[in-house]
């Protein structure tokens, strides 16, 4: 018996049926798999180390016993747990918002002949050429030509809510003047997801059935009737896909909150303006930076969870 027969007895294998292509083709895509995923392995290892721990051990070996700590994660917490609902404030809406109105115009750029259609489209092309470092002046100078903050300062005073609770006193739920700047942030990024969701929409709608939509149309239903109840059920999986692109866009966004909102650090920052705040100065503690980046991550990585399956389908171009 030869030893690559015993070998094969030993391991249980036919080796004469291993196809040695695809063993390199596995041993190629885990070798890349293990490439892309250091960086997280590292970041998580430092973030579970003391400083002192980081200080005399390379990034991706694991904490000892007396290195491993938490605390970066409850600093990281305390630190951005404002921010990260400021970010949740300001992502949803701009979110909702655009994949909302990207489905209207590609409804009617699809279902719709009338005169300047394709210019219109074209100009949605354009629009997602256009970089954000393109149009930071004429932003700024918009909302400060734009009062934000006087224009609903009727509705921002209001108090939602009062209540005696005890030991706690009066508890009052309030909107708060430096909301302005998110409602800014809202706008500019709703209007910069339109033009990449109505094409993502009007390529989804250009494969749905003709024929369905002429029928409901010739039952009598109107317009807004067929999309209602034909066209917006089966555009779920579209919307999973506009949903999780444009939320991960405007929740990783620095450069326009920077621009919109003017106290920086204030009230009214979003994640990415927090966790910039959380590097420090000359001292740096990379531990508490890496746990906030975890923290910071976690909403997107939610929303993948969530619509994942979806994301899947509307990718595909199924229904």
């Amino acid at each position: 018996m030869s030893v690559r027969d015993d070998l094969a007895e030993r391991v249980g294998v036919d080796l004469e049926a291993v196809d040695p292509l695809r063993v390199a083709l596995y041993a190629t895509l885990v070798g890349l798999v293990a490439f892309y995923l250091s960086p997280l392995e590292s970041g998580l290892m430092t973030a579970l180390k003391t400083e002192a721990e980081f200080a005399t051990s390379p990034p991706f070996v694991p904490p000892t016993v007396e290195g491993f700590t938490l605390e970066p994660f409850g600093v990281a917490i305390d630190t951005l747990s404002s921010a990260i609902l400021n970010s949740i404030m300001l992502a949803v809406p701009a979110t909702v918002l655009s994949a909302l109105f990207g489905s209207f115009a590609a409804y009617g750029l699809t279902n719709f002949e009338w005169r300047g259609q394709l210019g219109v489209v074209a100009l949605f092309i354009a629009g997602i050429f256009i970089p954000y470092q393109a149009v930071l002046i004429p932003l700024s100078r918009l909302w400060a030509i734009v009062d934000t903050q006087s224009l609903l300062a009727p509705v921002l005073d209001i108090t939602v809510f009062s209540a005696q609770v005890p030991v706690l006193g009066t508890v009052e739920l309030a909107t708060h003047p430096h909301y302005a700047s998110i409602i800014n942030l809202i706008i500019t990024h709703t209007a910069y997801g339109i033009p990449i969701t109505t094409l993502l929409f009007r390529g989804y709608y250009k494969k749905l059935s003709t024929e369905m939509l002429e029928a409901a149309r010739l039952d009598g239903a109107g317009a807004f009737t067929v999309y209602r109840r034909i066209v917006l059920p089966l555009s779920m999986p579209m919307f999973a896909v506009t949903l999780i692109y444009q939320f991960t866009q405007v929740w990783n966004d620095l450069l326009f909150a920077l621009i919109i909102i003017p106290s920086g650090s204030g009230p009214a920052a979003v994640a990415t303006i927090a966790l910039n705040e959380l590097t420090g100065g000359i001292i740096q503690t990379f531990n508490t930076q890496m746990a906030g980046a975890f923290v910071a991550a976690l909403p997107t990585l939610l929303v993948y969870v969530l619509f994942g399956d979806k994301f899947a389908k509307g990718v595909a171009g199924g229904t």
